[in-house]
């Protein structure tokens, strides 16, 4: 299997891989520390993950803990993840683009039709 064939998806610090196909489940992993939220960045072939604050560097094709980091004096809570290489990045300048490409042909249209 391939990371192209899997989602991720992550609540109450667990994380699964699913088949993008047909939903099954291919791997589920549980955080040992933390309790709530969890946020997920697929970076080229790591998993980051984050629940109320602690970090972990998951393998994204067996969900195997390759690394750990608990972030002492940062607090916890919701967390924020971004990479230049990052699934979600990308994915968030993309639609960012294309948002700002749409607002601009609106306001457009709009000054065009107030004249």
């Amino acid at each position: 299997m391939k990371i192209s064939d899997m989602v991720f998806t992550g609540f109450n610090r667990r994380v699964a891989a699913l088949h993008r196909l047909t939903g099954q489940i291919v791997w589920q992993w549980k955080a040992p520390k933390g309790s709530s939220y969890v946020s997920l960045l697929l970076e080229q072939d790591l998993l980051v993950v984050s629940v109320d604050g602690y970090m972990y560097g998951l393998d994204p094709l067996t969900g195997g803990q390759l690394w750990y980091n608990s972030m002492d004096g940062f607090g916890s809570g919701v967390t924020s993840l971004v990479s230049v290489n990052g699934a979600a990045s990308n994915s968030v300048s993309i639609a960012a683009a294309q948002i700002a490409a749409r607002q601009a042909a609106e306001s457009s249209a709009h000054n065009t039709a107030g004249h």
